[in-house]
């Protein structure tokens, strides 16, 4: 490659041998004697002031020949129908030239031949077509995963993502497990957030969706992803299988690296699975405001357009829960894929509808939610809720101490410290079994108040020496209360005109009512 030094040179020498031309008169052999240059060179600095660029010199050494590289090309070809990873890479194609068909020259110039060849035909994998795209029309869904900090520890979170290919807009939605029902509610809750559907939607091949994959772009899909593009409407796209797909949907797959580059580094940490969640949709709302390469609007602006060209949503969300029905045992539990879930223990005996979400678990009997529970992903664990044993407890006091739901509560940090002073205080003043009643009664008030105010009751009834439910109760009350709007003020005039005698005469009494009567009137 001429660098700039060489044509500055060059530049300087056509303009000496210009001057001697033209100036001095010198012809053509007499110059290139001088300079012991070649006429040619001569001849183009009089033709022109600017030297000709130099010819490439990609041609490819004799030592390959037409011949082998047709060989090549053959093996590049067969390639596009091989896996992936057993494809020749240059050093194997070296390698066979070598020992079948005699090659004798280098490998730099294989190695150069094989990799013009791949981009030619595709195989390369860096070559893509620009695509557009119209609003409204195409979506494209991805999963990756990332490493969250949660109280209990670091854990591993798979995220759903959907990308408006138009305007370039995100959801994404942090999930414990890869499953279908966590693909379906993630396509459930993007179309929700970006308040329409999309004509397209592209995935890759997953199991939640394709059941099997066919020849040629045809799949045999899930009955329950069937079920819910036919409920929202649109059509389902799927890229090839392997790597081959991926630049087929470029756009959430280039997404997915900068969403975690620029929001989840450093590790982030949340308080629970709602929180990550919320953390995410606030990130969404913070990349609306980028501008994607060089376009000339950001994406909320591109947004504005795209959004009036999507289909309306259904009037009902697609129901991606399983719902069931399943028996309530001795110890107020349902048991669910294994786990098992409380629910008020007056339901002891009785059965329960199920709604099993990726996330949720709600339990309703006779229409109404009885129990609301994040859904456990291991096996054989439970998730019990004190609330629900309240009652039993109360014939049971000498039980709560030893429980599970109490254990459990003390865990998830439901239980605050203030709780046990007050425990042993009431214990000391009434007993164990009395003094666990009294604080029965104080945790029943959660049913009635929020946990932050039944918190400040017992902190300030400690503060106030007072030990039991009924002051705690009173206290409560005082929080909760809202004052009354003072009544206004009525002006009543000069007080001697109410003066009466102090007889017996109750008729007196009907004048003042009557002047109170017209004061109001009047004011």
């Amino acid at each position: 490659m001429t660098t700039e030094v060489d044509e500055v040179t060059k530049v300087e020498l056509f303009e000496a041998i210009r001057k001697e031309h033209f100036d001095d008169g010198k012809g053509i052999r007499r110059i290139a004697r001088k300079r012991k240059i070649h006429r040619r060179t001569v001849r183009a600095a009089i033709d022109s002031a600017i030297p000709p660029p130099r010819k490439p010199t990609d041609r490819e050494p004799p030592v390959l020949t037409r011949a082998l590289r047709l060989v090549v090309d053959g093996w590049l070809t067969e390639d596009r129908k091989a896996p992936r990873k057993q494809r020749h890479t240059a050093k194997r194609v070296f390698d066979r030239l070598r020992r079948e068909q005699e090659y004798t020259g280098a490998a730099s110039t294989v190695r150069k031949y094989v990799s013009r060849r791949k981009r030619e035909i595709g195989l390369s994998g860096k070559a893509h077509v620009p695509l557009t795209h119209e609003p409204g029309q195409e979506g494209e869904v991805d999963w990756y995963e990332a490493e969250v900090d949660f109280p209990w520890g670091r854990q591993t979170m798979q995220f759903f993502q959907m990308r408006a290919c138009f305007s370039g807009r995100e959801f994404h939605r942090a999930f414990p497990r890869q499953t279908q029902r966590a693909f379906l509610e993630g396509i459930a809750a993007a179309l929700l957030y970006f308040c329409g559907v999309f004509a397209i939607l592209r995935f890759d091949n997953l199991r939640s969706a394709v059941a099997k994959v066919l020849r040629g772009r045809r799949r045999k899909e899930t009955d329950r992803f069937v079920a819910l593009h036919s409920h929202y409407r649109f059509d389902p796209e799927f890229c090839r299988p392997g790597i081959e797909g991926a630049p087929e949907k470029g756009g959430v797959e280039g997404g997915v690296g900068r969403f975690r580059r620029n929001h989840l580094v450093p590790v982030p940490f949340a308080e629970s699975l709602d929180d990550l969640n919320r953390q995410l949709l606030e990130h969404c709302a913070e990349d609306d405001e980028r501008r994607i390469d060089e376009r000339r609007h950001t994406v909320i602006e591109d947004w504005a357009t795209e959004r009036e060209h999507l289909r309306p949503l259904p009037q009902e969300p697609f129901p991606t829960a399983e719902v069931g029905s399943s028996e309530v045992d001795q110890k107020g539990r349902v048991c669910l894929r294994t786990n098992r879930y409380s629910v008020p223990i007056g339901l002891a005996g009785l059965k329960v509808e199920h709604r099993l979400g990726a996330t949720k678990l709600e339990l309703v009997h006779e229409g109404k939610v009885v129990a609301l529970h994040e859904r456990l992903q291991g096996r054989h664990g439970q998730r019990l809720e004190l609330d629900h044993y309240l009652e039993l407890l109360w014939y049971k006091p000498g039980a709560l101490s030893r429980s599970m739901p109490l254990r459990q509560a003390r865990d998830r940090g439901k239980w605050p410290e203030v709780y046990d002073e007050l425990w042993r205080k009431l214990r000391a003043r009434y007993g164990e079994s009395e003094g666990t009643r009294h604080l029965l009664e104080v945790l029943l008030m959660h049913r009635e108040a929020e946990a932050e105010a039944v918190h400040t009751a017992v902190e300030l009834s400690l503060e106030y020496g007072c030990h039991d439910s009924g002051a705690i109760a009173l206290v409560l009350r005082q929080l909760l209360v809202t004052e009354p709007e003072a009544a206004p003020l009525v002006d009543l005039g000069l007080l001697s005109r109410y003066e009466r005698p102090a007889d017996r005469d109750f008729g007196q009494y009907d004048q003042l009512l009557g002047l109170s009567a017209a004061s109001s009137e009047v004011h």
